[in-house]
């Protein structure tokens, strides 16, 4: 947030709200710790489902259930005041899906994202699941339009970041994408 206040030209003192980008679920490119990451066959379902291979390269995203940890520490370092949370579409159809709530390292259960890729590496996921939904939701305009099970999901996430889900993404068009409230 910082460093695009310097780069504006405007201080933080004059934004009213610091929306973050997030998926509804983890992707990351490249090597490196990543505790929720799914196995290689489901990775790959979620891949193709979301079309998640890099812009440039093409080179394919690794997929992983929602790691509440690291995206509250996100939030808490660029003091989001909202979320615009996209691809929820993906995960349509899924009869369980699972959120990472905590780490378990060296047999103790943490709540807070690691300092460093080696404490990253020895992390182990704790895993919250959550019943799935089925149904597209390429059509939805608003938040009632999502089946409960959905709007359980988005409820879970904004209890554990602590920062409200504001915007939905549904699908990859501009017109998918809705108010939460």
């Amino acid at each position: 947030m910082g460093g695009v206040c310097t780069g504006l030209g405007v201080g933080p003192q004059w934004l009213d709200e610091i929306f973050g980008v997030a998926k509804a679920y983890t992707t990351r490119v490249g090597e490196g710790p990543f505790p929720s990451e799914m196995d290689v066959d489901f990775g790959e379902k979620i891949r193709k489902r979301g079309g998640e291979y890099g812009a440039t390269t093409g080179r394919p995203r690794r997929c992983g259930w929602l790691d509440l940890v690291a995206l509250k520490y996100a939030c808490r370092i660029n003091g989001f005041t909202g979320i615009l949370l996209t691809k929820m579409d993906v995960l349509s159809y899924l009869s369980t899906l699972k959120l990472c709530v905590a780490y378990k390292r060296k047999g103790k259960v943490v709540h807070d994202f690691p300092a460093g890729l080696q404490e990253l590496s020895a992390c182990q996921p704790v895993y919250k699941e959550v019943k799935g939904w089925v149904g597209d939701l390429s059509h939805a305009s608003r938040l009632s339009d999502l089946p409960t099970e959905a709007r359980k999901y988005l409820d879970e996430i904004e209890k554990a970041i602590q920062v409200p889900i504001t915007w939905i993404s549904v699908g990859p068009d501009r017109s998918q994408i809705f108010q939460k409230n």
